[in-house]
Protein backbone atom coordinates (compact mmCIF):
# COMPACT_ATOMS: atom_id res chain seq x y z
CA UNK A 1 0.00 0.00 0.00
CA UNK A 2 0.87 3.49 -0.46
CA UNK A 3 0.04 6.99 -0.09
CA UNK A 4 -0.05 9.93 -1.11
CA UNK A 5 3.21 11.86 -1.22
CA UNK A 6 3.05 16.14 -0.70
CA UNK A 7 5.93 18.65 -1.05
CA UNK A 8 4.66 20.71 1.84
CA UNK A 9 8.13 23.01 1.57
CA UNK A 10 11.53 24.02 -0.12
CA UNK A 11 14.72 25.97 0.40
CA UNK A 12 17.14 27.01 -1.55
CA UNK A 13 20.28 29.19 -1.13
CA UNK A 14 21.90 31.57 -3.81
CA UNK A 15 24.35 29.74 -5.94
CA UNK A 16 27.93 30.39 -6.34
CA UNK A 17 31.08 30.07 -8.27
CA UNK A 18 33.58 28.13 -6.27
CA UNK A 19 35.82 30.08 -4.02
CA UNK A 20 32.64 32.72 -3.25
CA UNK A 21 30.23 30.46 -0.92
CA UNK A 22 30.16 29.73 2.28
CA UNK A 23 31.39 25.85 3.91
CA UNK A 24 29.27 23.18 2.93
CA UNK A 25 27.85 22.36 6.38
CA UNK A 26 26.48 26.35 6.14
CA UNK A 27 24.45 26.24 3.17
CA UNK A 28 23.48 23.11 3.78
CA UNK A 29 22.04 23.97 7.44
CA UNK A 30 20.65 27.07 5.76
CA UNK A 31 18.65 24.76 3.21
CA UNK A 32 16.94 23.25 5.17
CA UNK A 33 16.17 25.87 7.12
CA UNK A 34 14.77 27.91 4.79
CA UNK A 35 12.97 24.24 3.97
CA UNK A 36 11.26 23.86 7.32
CA UNK A 37 10.47 27.70 7.43
CA UNK A 38 8.40 27.56 3.67
CA UNK A 39 6.66 23.94 5.20
CA UNK A 40 6.25 25.48 8.81
CA UNK A 41 7.27 22.58 10.03
CA UNK A 42 9.93 22.55 13.34
CA UNK A 43 12.81 19.98 12.67
CA UNK A 44 11.85 18.33 15.40
CA UNK A 45 8.61 16.71 13.50
CA UNK A 46 10.93 15.35 10.76
CA UNK A 47 10.81 11.37 10.68
CA UNK A 48 14.41 11.05 8.32
CA UNK A 49 16.64 13.12 6.54
CA UNK A 50 18.31 11.97 2.98
CA UNK A 51 20.97 14.18 2.50
CA UNK A 52 22.96 14.01 -1.02
CA UNK A 53 26.71 15.28 -1.80
CA UNK A 54 28.87 14.05 -4.33
CA UNK A 55 32.40 16.77 -3.09
CA UNK A 56 32.29 15.54 0.50
CA UNK A 57 33.12 12.59 2.70
CA UNK A 58 31.67 10.89 4.65
CA UNK A 59 28.58 11.91 7.06
CA UNK A 60 29.07 15.17 5.84
CA UNK A 61 25.43 15.09 5.57
CA UNK A 62 25.47 14.87 9.50
CA UNK A 63 27.45 18.17 9.85
CA UNK A 64 25.09 20.12 7.58
CA UNK A 65 22.14 18.93 9.59
CA UNK A 66 23.48 19.10 13.21
CA UNK A 67 23.34 22.71 12.10
CA UNK A 68 19.66 22.72 12.28
CA UNK A 69 19.24 20.08 15.16
CA UNK A 70 20.21 17.04 16.65
CA UNK A 71 17.27 15.14 17.48
CA UNK A 72 18.70 11.43 16.60
CA UNK A 73 16.56 11.14 13.56
CA UNK A 74 17.90 8.42 10.71
CA UNK A 75 20.38 10.80 8.53
CA UNK A 76 21.65 8.79 5.42
CA UNK A 77 24.43 10.15 2.83
CA UNK A 78 23.77 9.73 -0.73
CA UNK A 79 26.00 10.21 -3.60
CA UNK A 80 24.85 9.25 -7.27
CA UNK A 81 26.69 11.18 -9.52
CA UNK A 82 24.61 14.59 -10.59
CA UNK A 83 21.67 12.93 -9.98
CA UNK A 84 21.98 12.47 -6.02
CA UNK A 85 19.76 15.31 -5.21
CA UNK A 86 16.79 13.86 -6.95
CA UNK A 87 18.00 10.14 -5.58
CA UNK A 88 17.83 11.72 -2.11
CA UNK A 89 14.13 12.98 -3.00
CA UNK A 90 12.88 9.18 -4.87
CA UNK A 91 13.93 8.22 -1.08
CA UNK A 92 12.59 10.50 1.03
CA UNK A 93 9.53 9.88 -1.55
CA UNK A 94 9.73 6.20 -0.58
CA UNK A 95 9.50 6.76 2.49
CA UNK A 96 6.69 8.55 2.80
CA UNK A 97 5.04 6.55 0.59
CA UNK A 98 5.02 3.36 2.26
CA UNK A 99 4.07 4.73 5.33
CA UNK A 100 7.50 4.06 6.61
CA UNK A 101 7.58 7.82 7.42
CA UNK A 102 5.36 10.73 7.94
CA UNK A 103 7.66 13.83 7.48
CA UNK A 104 10.75 13.42 5.24
CA UNK A 105 13.85 16.03 4.20
CA UNK A 106 15.60 15.59 1.62
CA UNK A 107 18.76 17.91 1.35
CA UNK A 108 21.29 18.13 -1.59
CA UNK A 109 24.48 20.52 -1.25
CA UNK A 110 28.24 20.44 -2.82
CA UNK A 111 31.18 22.84 -2.38
CA UNK A 112 32.82 22.46 -5.44
CA UNK A 113 36.42 23.69 -7.10
CA UNK A 114 36.86 25.01 -10.18
CA UNK A 115 37.67 23.37 -13.40
CA UNK A 116 36.26 20.37 -14.97
CA UNK A 117 35.09 17.18 -13.41
CA UNK A 118 37.26 14.42 -12.73
CA UNK A 119 37.60 11.34 -10.16
CA UNK A 120 39.24 11.49 -7.33
CA UNK A 121 40.78 8.33 -6.74
CA UNK A 122 43.77 7.15 -8.87
CA UNK A 123 45.01 4.25 -6.90
CA UNK A 124 41.70 2.01 -8.11
CA UNK A 125 39.17 1.38 -11.01
CA UNK A 126 37.04 4.48 -12.00
CA UNK A 127 33.08 3.99 -11.97
CA UNK A 128 33.11 5.18 -15.26
CA UNK A 129 35.54 3.12 -16.55
CA UNK A 130 33.14 1.44 -19.08
CA UNK A 131 32.05 4.68 -20.30
CA UNK A 132 35.19 5.96 -21.13
CA UNK A 133 36.66 2.59 -22.86
CA UNK A 134 33.20 2.59 -24.75
CA UNK A 135 33.55 6.09 -25.88
CA UNK A 136 37.29 5.79 -26.60
CA UNK A 137 35.92 2.64 -29.12
CA UNK A 138 33.50 4.45 -31.00
CA UNK A 139 34.75 8.14 -31.26
CA UNK A 140 38.85 8.49 -29.49
CA UNK A 141 39.40 10.11 -26.19
CA UNK A 142 42.03 12.81 -25.57
CA UNK A 143 42.67 12.57 -22.07
CA UNK A 144 43.46 16.38 -21.87
CA UNK A 145 40.41 17.50 -22.86
CA UNK A 146 37.35 17.84 -19.97
CA UNK A 147 35.93 14.42 -19.39
CA UNK A 148 32.13 15.32 -19.42
CA UNK A 149 32.74 18.04 -22.20
CA UNK A 150 33.72 14.85 -24.77
CA UNK A 151 30.71 12.73 -23.20
CA UNK A 152 28.10 15.27 -24.12
CA UNK A 153 29.84 16.74 -27.58
CA UNK A 154 30.13 13.44 -28.89
CA UNK A 155 25.98 12.84 -28.28
CA UNK A 156 25.82 16.32 -30.35
CA UNK A 157 27.61 14.94 -32.86
CA UNK A 158 25.66 12.08 -33.40
CA UNK A 159 22.62 13.32 -33.59
CA UNK A 160 24.06 16.13 -36.27
CA UNK A 161 24.98 13.06 -37.91
CA UNK A 162 21.82 11.31 -37.59
CA UNK A 163 19.60 14.55 -38.46
CA UNK A 164 21.82 17.18 -39.96
CA UNK A 165 20.98 20.13 -37.93
CA UNK A 166 23.07 22.77 -37.60
CA UNK A 167 25.55 23.72 -35.01
CA UNK A 168 24.17 26.97 -33.86
CA UNK A 169 20.99 24.74 -32.98
CA UNK A 170 22.58 24.12 -29.76
CA UNK A 171 23.92 27.81 -29.16
CA UNK A 172 20.26 29.04 -29.04
CA UNK A 173 19.69 26.53 -25.81
CA UNK A 174 22.06 29.17 -24.02
CA UNK A 175 20.62 32.02 -24.92
CA UNK A 176 17.21 30.65 -23.74
CA UNK A 177 18.89 29.17 -20.49
CA UNK A 178 20.64 33.29 -19.77
CA UNK A 179 16.82 34.50 -20.81
CA UNK A 180 15.09 32.76 -18.27
CA UNK A 181 17.93 33.43 -15.72
CA UNK A 182 17.85 36.93 -15.95
CA UNK A 183 14.82 36.48 -13.84
CA UNK A 184 15.92 34.16 -11.27
CA UNK A 185 17.78 35.52 -8.58
CA UNK A 186 19.03 32.86 -7.48
CA UNK A 187 20.97 31.94 -10.30
CA UNK A 188 24.87 32.23 -10.89
CA UNK A 189 24.54 34.07 -14.53
CA UNK A 190 21.98 36.10 -14.86
CA UNK A 191 23.49 38.35 -17.51
CA UNK A 192 22.25 37.72 -21.29
CA UNK A 193 24.07 36.84 -24.01
CA UNK A 194 23.30 36.83 -27.96
CA UNK A 195 24.16 33.91 -30.22
CA UNK A 196 26.81 35.07 -31.63
CA UNK A 197 28.88 35.23 -28.07
CA UNK A 198 27.88 32.28 -27.29
CA UNK A 199 29.77 30.72 -30.25
CA UNK A 200 32.34 33.16 -30.56
CA UNK A 201 33.07 31.76 -26.66
CA UNK A 202 36.41 29.26 -26.31
CA UNK A 203 35.30 25.78 -27.77
CA UNK A 204 35.38 23.12 -25.34
CA UNK A 205 34.62 20.11 -27.49
CA UNK A 206 33.44 20.91 -31.31
CA UNK A 207 30.23 21.87 -31.19
CA UNK A 208 30.30 22.56 -27.67
CA UNK A 209 31.87 25.97 -26.72
CA UNK A 210 31.94 27.45 -22.83
CA UNK A 211 28.68 28.95 -22.83
CA UNK A 212 27.47 25.96 -23.95
CA UNK A 213 29.08 24.00 -20.46
CA UNK A 214 27.08 24.42 -17.09
CA UNK A 215 29.91 25.30 -14.56
CA UNK A 216 30.89 24.26 -11.47
CA UNK A 217 28.83 25.40 -8.48
CA UNK A 218 28.05 25.69 -4.66
CA UNK A 219 25.23 25.48 -3.36
CA UNK A 220 22.33 23.55 -1.15
CA UNK A 221 18.60 23.22 -1.96
CA UNK A 222 16.07 21.35 0.31
CA UNK A 223 12.65 20.26 0.21
CA UNK A 224 10.25 18.25 2.86
CA UNK A 225 7.79 15.87 2.07
CA UNK A 226 4.78 14.32 3.90
CA UNK A 227 1.78 12.23 3.54
CA UNK A 228 -1.09 13.58 3.14
CA UNK A 229 -2.78 13.22 6.86
CA UNK A 230 0.36 14.84 8.29
CA UNK A 231 0.05 17.75 6.30
CA UNK A 232 -3.79 17.99 7.08
CA UNK A 233 -3.03 17.61 11.02
CA UNK A 234 -0.26 20.36 10.93
CA UNK A 235 -2.03 22.74 8.43
CA UNK A 236 0.18 22.59 5.46
CA UNK A 237 0.00 23.84 2.54
CA UNK A 238 -0.55 20.48 0.28
CA UNK A 239 -1.32 21.93 -3.05
CA UNK A 240 2.00 20.20 -4.70
CA UNK A 241 1.92 16.56 -4.58
CA UNK A 242 4.22 13.58 -6.69
CA UNK A 243 2.16 12.45 -8.77
CA UNK A 244 4.68 9.74 -9.92
CA UNK A 245 8.41 9.51 -10.26
CA UNK A 246 10.70 6.62 -11.36
CA UNK A 247 14.18 6.09 -11.19
CA UNK A 248 16.57 3.91 -14.08
CA UNK A 249 20.18 3.00 -13.99
CA UNK A 250 21.99 1.50 -17.74
CA UNK A 251 20.69 -1.21 -19.21
CA UNK A 252 22.92 -2.70 -22.18
CA UNK A 253 21.96 -0.55 -24.88
CA UNK A 254 23.66 1.90 -23.17
CA UNK A 255 27.13 0.18 -24.71
CA UNK A 256 25.83 -1.91 -27.36
CA UNK A 257 24.12 0.45 -29.26
CA UNK A 258 27.89 2.71 -29.45
CA UNK A 259 25.84 5.16 -29.80
CA UNK A 260 27.28 8.36 -27.68
CA UNK A 261 23.17 9.52 -27.07
CA UNK A 262 22.45 6.22 -25.34
CA UNK A 263 25.97 6.42 -23.18
CA UNK A 264 25.62 9.70 -21.83
CA UNK A 265 21.72 8.44 -20.65
CA UNK A 266 19.35 9.08 -23.30
CA UNK A 267 17.26 5.63 -22.60
CA UNK A 268 17.90 5.82 -19.09
CA UNK A 269 15.87 9.25 -19.46
CA UNK A 270 12.99 7.56 -21.70
CA UNK A 271 12.41 4.32 -19.72
CA UNK A 272 11.89 6.84 -16.81
CA UNK A 273 9.96 8.96 -18.39
CA UNK A 274 7.81 6.10 -19.80
CA UNK A 275 7.13 4.46 -16.41
CA UNK A 276 5.87 8.28 -15.13
CA UNK A 277 3.67 8.40 -18.04
CA UNK A 278 1.95 5.38 -17.77
CA UNK A 279 2.08 5.81 -13.83
CA UNK A 280 -0.31 8.95 -13.80
CA UNK A 281 -2.27 8.60 -16.79
CA UNK A 282 -0.98 11.15 -18.88
CA UNK A 283 1.30 12.08 -21.44
CA UNK A 284 4.31 14.14 -22.36
CA UNK A 285 1.81 16.86 -24.41
CA UNK A 286 -0.21 17.62 -21.14
CA UNK A 287 3.29 19.03 -19.35
CA UNK A 288 2.96 23.04 -18.73
CA UNK A 289 6.50 23.12 -17.10
CA UNK A 290 9.65 20.66 -17.19
CA UNK A 291 12.85 21.20 -15.21
CA UNK A 292 15.64 19.07 -16.93
CA UNK A 293 19.19 18.08 -16.81
CA UNK A 294 20.65 20.94 -19.49
CA UNK A 295 24.43 20.11 -18.12
CA UNK A 296 25.34 20.74 -21.95
CA UNK A 297 23.27 22.53 -24.32
CA UNK A 298 23.56 18.65 -26.02
CA UNK A 299 21.45 17.29 -23.30
CA UNK A 300 19.08 19.55 -23.11
CA UNK A 301 18.12 19.15 -26.95
CA UNK A 302 18.34 14.90 -26.98
CA UNK A 303 16.26 15.15 -23.72
CA UNK A 304 13.15 17.02 -26.02
CA UNK A 305 13.41 13.78 -27.25
CA UNK A 306 13.46 11.08 -24.78
CA UNK A 307 11.36 12.51 -22.42
CA UNK A 308 8.86 13.16 -25.58
CA UNK A 309 8.22 17.00 -25.62
CA UNK A 310 8.80 16.39 -29.28
CA UNK A 311 9.24 13.46 -31.76
CA UNK A 312 12.68 11.90 -32.38
CA UNK A 313 14.30 14.01 -35.05
CA UNK A 314 12.44 17.35 -34.56
CA UNK A 315 14.41 19.24 -31.66
CA UNK A 316 15.93 21.46 -33.99
CA UNK A 317 12.20 22.90 -34.76
CA UNK A 318 11.03 22.84 -31.48
CA UNK A 319 13.91 25.12 -30.51
CA UNK A 320 13.68 27.48 -33.56
CA UNK A 321 9.77 27.84 -33.02
CA UNK A 322 10.22 28.57 -29.63
CA UNK A 323 8.15 25.69 -28.04
CA UNK A 324 10.76 25.30 -25.58
CA UNK A 325 10.12 28.67 -23.23
CA UNK A 326 7.03 31.11 -22.60
CA UNK A 327 4.61 31.42 -24.93
CA UNK A 328 5.61 27.76 -26.56
CA UNK A 329 4.27 24.63 -26.39
CA UNK A 330 6.07 23.62 -22.79
CA UNK A 331 8.34 26.25 -20.80
CA UNK A 332 11.77 24.56 -20.45
CA UNK A 333 14.16 25.52 -17.44
CA UNK A 334 12.80 28.24 -16.71
CA UNK A 335 15.00 28.50 -13.54
CA UNK A 336 17.96 29.35 -16.31
CA UNK A 337 18.80 25.30 -15.93
CA UNK A 338 22.58 23.64 -15.05
CA UNK A 339 23.50 25.74 -17.79
CA UNK A 340 22.81 29.40 -16.40
CA UNK A 341 21.66 28.46 -12.36
CA UNK A 342 24.41 26.57 -11.71
CA UNK A 343 25.16 22.75 -11.33
CA UNK A 344 25.88 22.08 -7.22
CA UNK A 345 25.69 18.17 -8.06
CA UNK A 346 24.24 17.14 -4.84
CA UNK A 347 22.12 20.18 -4.92
CA UNK A 348 20.68 20.18 -8.59
CA UNK A 349 17.86 17.69 -8.13
CA UNK A 350 16.52 19.50 -5.14
CA UNK A 351 16.60 22.78 -6.53
CA UNK A 352 14.80 21.30 -9.60
CA UNK A 353 12.46 20.45 -7.17
CA UNK A 354 11.98 24.05 -5.51
CA UNK A 355 11.81 25.48 -8.85
CA UNK A 356 8.59 23.22 -9.73
CA UNK A 357 6.85 23.57 -6.70
CA UNK A 358 7.37 27.23 -6.86
CA UNK A 359 5.72 27.22 -9.88
CA UNK A 360 2.95 25.29 -8.98
CA UNK A 361 2.24 27.25 -6.11
CA UNK A 362 1.74 30.81 -8.45
CA UNK A 363 5.25 32.01 -6.19
CA UNK A 364 7.86 31.72 -9.31
CA UNK A 365 7.38 35.92 -9.13
CA UNK A 366 8.72 36.82 -13.10
CA UNK A 367 9.77 33.43 -13.87
CA UNK A 368 6.03 32.47 -13.57
CA UNK A 369 4.47 29.96 -16.17
CA UNK A 370 0.82 30.84 -16.29
CA UNK A 371 -1.79 28.66 -14.85
CA UNK A 372 1.14 25.58 -14.27
CA UNK A 373 -0.95 22.21 -12.76
CA UNK A 374 1.74 19.63 -14.31
CA UNK A 375 5.56 19.75 -13.80
CA UNK A 376 8.08 17.43 -14.99
CA UNK A 377 11.72 16.84 -13.64
CA UNK A 378 15.00 15.12 -15.25
CA UNK A 379 17.72 14.70 -13.19
CA UNK A 380 20.65 12.78 -14.54
CA UNK A 381 23.86 10.89 -13.12
CA UNK A 382 26.53 9.21 -15.65
CA UNK A 383 27.40 6.16 -14.41
CA UNK A 384 24.61 6.05 -14.34
CA UNK A 385 20.95 6.62 -12.85
CA UNK A 386 17.89 8.71 -14.07
CA UNK A 387 14.82 10.27 -11.79
CA UNK A 388 11.99 11.77 -13.49
CA UNK A 389 9.91 13.17 -11.07
CA UNK A 390 6.13 14.41 -11.75
CA UNK A 391 4.39 17.03 -9.54
CA UNK A 392 0.96 18.09 -9.57
CA UNK A 393 -0.94 20.73 -8.19
CA UNK A 394 -3.99 19.67 -6.49
CA UNK A 395 -6.88 21.69 -4.79
CA UNK A 396 -5.73 22.23 -1.14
Amino acid sequence: MTQAVHVVGVGMIPFTKPGASESYALMGAKAAQLALDDAGVAYGLVDQAYVGYVFGDSTAGQAAVYGVGMTGIPVINVNNNCATGSTALFLARQAVASGSAECVMALGFDQMVPGPLKGNWTDRPSPLAKFLDTMATDQGWDPALPRAAQFFGGAARAYMADFGIDATTFARISVKARQHAARNPLAVFRQPVTLDEVLASPTVFDPLTRLQCCPPTCGAAAAILCSAAFARQHGLDGRVRIAAQAMTTDTASTFASHDMRKLVGADMARAAAAQVYAAAGIGPEDLDVVELHDCFTANELITYESLGLTPEGTAERFILDGDNTYGGRVVTNPSGGLLSKGHPLGATGLAQCAELTWQLRGQAEQRQVEGARLALQHNLGLGGACVVTLYEKVDA
